[in-house]
């Protein structure tokens, strides 16, 4: 029993929990009617057992089993004593086991059962996610008295199946399980926009900007990223939120960033952890990793203006005044120098009232840059010729439960419910397979989507993507 153990162990490397089934093989004297619990989590101690009939009565013998996994890369027998109990330490830290032993003599009987435990560790490092383990065991006299097969692999999970139901449907995009979400509450952590129509929502302060009256050529096909290539590697730099309800600040300040860049020439990067903690309740209507309104956040940039701040891996620069201090993390994947473990819980809303920089130049107060205008953008022509002019926009959109597995195509909402709003940075549109799309970088890490961007259908307000955009003009102005 102690390679079906160590088969478990391997297994679950890969994944939060394992599946194991069964299939009898066959023995002489027995028939395995049942093997429980079905699912193996890691850092817990799991008690398993496994449970049948037998019409002879064992007094000892042997066990012998076969593990098969990776495509070869294990296949192993173990033998021992039926009637002896072991305890033992699995190497690399994997956890501890213990095998019962049966408890002999072992009557025959119509319900028999035989059990062992399991303490894994809590973090595991990758490793094989299916194996196959043959045992058998002959009692004293050389008779068969166990045959059965187990298989364990990887659990799907909810958000496996919803990319599994999306490819089933031929669906106009691609799903795939993401790395970034182990599940759909995952996901809802970094959902934190106030979309028009909820409780608190305000376009206070944002006016609607129309072109009726200006001759703009809106080209077929449109990209922030190449049509201001001076600009591109600011415009085309993906961000992480990390798990907090950041994105309002992502969307509305990526954006501006772009916006200064094409209209300065300043490649510099803005602080979303600046919107984040200081764009408030009072300025903003906005509650940092709790929430809040992209399209106020540009009223606040107008009014009193972000500080420079680069990525998580810029801290410790001294090129900027306050780089985003929230790590980019992973959910359920192993966890690794460049995506450590997310938090049990979101993280807090960061607090920031100097330049965390101490290497940097200028004090906070100083390094305020403002934006020149804010006003929110109605209608498909007025989005496009705004972007053609000055760049990258803000919008906000619906979060259904088949989203987060979007990784390619043109994505339309398909199935699930509501997860909340969701705020992101319109990069351009195009046509894909005849299908109208807006282009979009989202703020979940170049890992998530493609290479961190999306794009959804243009022309329908889908998901309300076209209903809630915002904007502003950018300059020179600095507080």
């Amino acid at each position: 029993m102690k390679a079906v153990l160590f088969a478990s162990v391997v297994s679950i490397a890969a994944a939060d929990s394992l599946t194991l089934s069964f299939k009898d093989c066959g023995a002489q004297h027995a028939v395995t009617k049942d093997v429980q619990p079905t699912t193996l989590a890691l850092g817990a101690d799991t008690a398993i057992t496994g449970t049948g009939s037998l019409n002879k009565e064992v007094t000892g013998g042997t066990y012998d089993m076969e593990l098969k996994a990776g495509g070869g890369l294990i296949d192993s027998h173990f033998t021992g004593n039926n009637c002896e109990a072991k305890d033992f330490t699995l190497p690399l830290g994997l956890g501890t086991l213990s095998w019962d032993g049966i408890s002999c003599p072992l009557a025959a009987a119509d319900s028999v059962s035989i059990g062992f435990h399991a303490k894994l560790a809590a973090s595991l490092p990758p490793a094989l996610a299916t194996s196959d383990i043959h045992l058998g065991a002959n009692d004293q006299d050389g008779e068969s008295v166990l045959c059965v097969d187990l298989h364990l692999a990887k659990a799907t999970s909810e958000i496996e199946k919803m990319a599994n139901h999306v490819n089933s449907l031929g669906a106009s995009w691609t799903a795939a399980a993401p790395s970034r979400f182990g599940d759909f509450d995952d996901v809802k952590k970094v959902l934190g926009t106030i979309l028009k129509g909820q409780p608190g929502y305000t376009e206070e302060g944002l006016e609607p900007k129309s072109y009726e009256n200006e001759n703009i050529d809106i080209p077929a096909e449109f990209d922030v990223r190449t049509a201001f290539p001076e600009c591109a590697e600011v415009s085309g730099n993906i961000r992480d939120q990390s798990s907090c309800g950041s994105c309002w600040a992502f969307g509305s300040t990526e954006a501006f960033n772009d916006r200064h860049c094409i209209a300065t020439g300043d490649k510099t990067k803005f602080s979303v952890e600046d919107t984040t903690a200081n764009c408030g309740f009072l300025q903003c209507f906005s509650m940092g990793c709790n929430g809040g309104q992209p399209g106020q956040a540009w009223n606040w940039f107008k009014n009193t203006g972000v500080v420079t701040g680069g990525d998580f891996t810029d801290i410790g620069s001294g090129d900027t005044c306050a780089p985003y201090s929230l790590a980019p993390c992973a959910h359920h994947v192993p966890a690794s120098a460049a995506y450590p473990a997310c938090p049990s819980d979101e993280y807090p809303t960061p607090s920031l009232s100097k330049c965390s920089e101490s290497a940097y130049a200028k004090a906070y107060k100083d390094d305020k840059i403002k934006a020149t205008g804010s006003y929110s953008l109605n209608g498909i022509q007025n989005i496009q010729a705004d972007m053609v002019k000055y760049g990258s926009a803000t919008a906000a959109f619906t979060v259904y439960a088949d989203f987060p597995t979007y990784k390619s195509g043109v994505y339309k909402h398909t199935s699930g419910s509501q997860l909340g709003g969701h705020a992101i940075k319109l990069l351009g549109w195009g046509t894909e397979n005849g299908e109208d799309y807006w282009l979009v970088a989202n703020s979940w890490n170049e890992q998530w989507g493609d290479h961190g961007t999306f794009k959804i259908a243009r022309g329908n307000n889908e998901c309300g993507i076209e209903g809630q955009v915002s904007a502003g003009t950018a300059g020179a102005t600095v507080v």
